[in-house]
């Protein structure tokens, strides 16, 4: 009997309650589910669902844990953590990532085709937005949500380039990396994405010198995480800039008493951009489970290497 700890809060178990056990039952997993309410002895624990928000954030004690499996995309709240020695894996599933895909689309094309001024009904200017072949794009990330993004955005006739750690091999996507490739990605581009991972060495990527190599009008959108962004260095380069358009923030809700609630180049979106959908992830959860009980990698596993250092 595999035992596992749903670390999340009330509100999130009543979504998983009926899904996860049928997605554990489809996969033949014998399974007994426990929530932190139950107080579980946790040298029986196996594996933890995990909500890296949620009070649980000493794992010394799980002697027997097998991995932990993560709710959310983002993990950077638990993977500097020194007590979890087990394998950690993070959210990948299709209604987190065409969530992600369809934002991302919906306001590149925003902002290709110029909507919001004629939204605003800013008066009667009859020029029409270049095509997507002359309006090229970067994707700063090309993990699972930036490979989707630029394949998608590539396949519409943007000119993408995808900036990432390592080289990848993307269809109809032009692959950089290092500093020499980040900047060459940010000044060829007309709209940046930013869906890197928020590590050490990425924190604080669009500062005053990255933001300095983007093109006068040229537009950030970022549906990654709010620390990615300088903020003090975005508001000052946004006079020359033409847009930011922002999903996420170093504190959330955004305070009222930002400066970028008021500034007419930010549009803010309140951390919708992409979510975990319980109706897909549970089936994600399951199978991990499954493999970890057969013996078989785990999937979307987390490299904690440069969070550990």
């Amino acid at each position: 009997m595999t035992r596992i700890l749903f670390a999340a809060s009330a509100k999130t178990w009543t979504e998983y309650r009926d899904l996860l056990p049928a997605a554990l039952a489809a996969r033949s997993v014998a399974h007994e589910i426990l929530t932190l309410d139950d107080a579980p002895d946790p040298t029986g624990i196996d594996w933890i669902v995990y909500a890296p928000s949620c009070p649980l954030q000493d794992f010394s004690g799980f002697s027997r844990l097998k991995g932990v499996l993560s709710l959310w995309a983002g993990v950077e709240l638990v993977e500097g953590n020194r007590t979890l020695t087990a394998p950690l894996a993070r959210m990948v599933d299709s209604g987190l990532t065409q969530g992600m895909v369809e934002w991302v689309t919906g306001h590149v094309l925003r902002h290709h085709l110029g909507m919001d001024a004629h939204i605003a009904k800013t008066g009667w200017t009859p020029v029409a937005p270049p095509l997507a072949a002359d309006r090229p794009v970067a994707i700063l990330g090309l993990g699972a949500l930036g490979s989707a993004c630029a394949s998608v955005l590539a396949g519409l006739g943007f000119p993408v380039t995808g900036w990432s750690r390592s080289p990848r091999n993307i269809s109809g996507v032009t692959s950089v990396t290092g500093d020499d490739g980040l900047r060459t990605a940010l000044q060829g581009a007309d709209i940046t994405v930013l869906l890197t991972p928020l590590t050490r060495s990425t924190e604080s990527l669009m500062n005053a010198r990255t933001l300095g190599w983007m093109p006068d009008g040229a537009v950030l959108l970022n549906p990654g995480r709010g620390a990615l962004v300088d903020d003090a260095a975005l508001l000052a380069e946004l006079p020359r800039l033409g847009h930011a358009t922002l999903d996420t923030f170093r504190v959330e809700p955004l305070p009222g008493d930002h400066p970028f609630w008021t500034h007419p180049k930010v549009t803010i979106t309140p951390h919708i951009a992409s979510a975990t959908r319980p109706a897909t992830a549970a089936g994600v959860i399951a199978e991990n489970i499954r493999r970890g009980e057969a013996g078989e990698p785990l999937l979307h596993l987390v490299d904690r290497t440069e969070a550990l250092q």
